[in-house]
């Protein structure tokens, strides 16, 4: 596996993965090489077919202080193109992380500013203490959050956004909670227990039917209800049922057993 600077990724024997945000010095915030790096390492969970889902974390006490400043005062010197070429790379990383086959579930402590909100919103799930301070920041500094809108729409509805990315105010956890954007908080001792049931709650789930209504749920929040959509769910759910995990899943539970995917848990 590849060695990184910026990052790093842990895989649990119980079939995850933790991918860090690991520059806790910087409060994990974004340079151009932490961007490639998270492309690259996404790249190398998506590959990987024995991972059943992955967790997004920053190490130290913030998730994300957004982009890092002296990138920032590079970023400022170069041209349009210059520009436009680090723009696509983080669009690269948020459309990647957003695509990933396996269930995604960021746990946000502290700050979380910029672009950082913008990963919260690519994953599937996320959850946070309750203190974490949250801010799609670009207007205080004369930007937009362009890249990462998108996402952020889709995650909280047009209209918080709208006032979120004019106002650049921040907002807490409890907030993020109430948008949608975190799906719960704890208190900030707590925040490792309450990732330990999410954990847990993951773990007992077909990992082939994890991703199936991944994929299913994205077709369906995309499309209207059409003919065409119709019979992509018939064909999802067709298709899944004489799958080797479905057939096993159906057979644990009228067999009142536990499906093989559970091991010795």
């Amino acid at each position: 596996m590849t060695d990184f600077t910026t990052v790093q990724l842990e895989l649990d024997p119980r079939g995850f993965a933790t991918l860090w945000l690991d520059r806790p010095a910087k409060n994990n915030a974004f340079n151009a090489e932490m961007i490639r790096e998270l492309v690259l390492v996404i790249d190398q969970v998506q590959a990987n077919k024995d991972l059943r889902f992955l967790v997004l974390r920053g190490r130290g006490r913030h998730f994300s202080a957004g982009a890092d400043l002296a990138w920032m005062q590079q970023s400022a010197k170069l041209n349009f193109e210059a520009n436009l070429s680090d723009a696509r790379e983080l669009a690269e990383l948020m459309y990647s992380l957003y695509h990933l086959k396996l269930p995604t579930l960021a746990v946000v402590q502290g700050a979380a500013f910029g672009g950082a909100v913008g990963l919260i919103a690519c994953c599937d799930m996320a959850i946070g203490a309750h203190d974490a301070q949250l801010s799609l920041s670009e207007v205080r500094i004369g930007l937009a959050p362009a890249v990462i809108s998108p996402f952020v729409v889709k995650a909280i509805g047009e209209r918080p956004t709208r006032r979120y990315a004019m106002t650049g105010e921040r907002f807490s956890g409890e907030r993020a909670r109430e948008l949608g954007l975190l799906s719960e908080t704890y208190a900030a001792a707590e925040l490792d227990d309450g990732l330990g049931s999410w954990i847990d709650n993951l773990l007992l789930n077909s990992p082939q039917a994890m991703r199936a209504s991944k994929d299913l749920l994205r077709e369906a929040s995309s499309s209207s209800l059409s003919p065409a959509l119709r019979r992509y769910t018939e064909n999802s759910i067709a298709r899944i049922r004489v799958s080797p995990e479905g057939q096993e899943g159906l057979n644990a539970f009228l067999e009142k057993r536990k499906p093989t995917w559970l091991g010795n848990a």
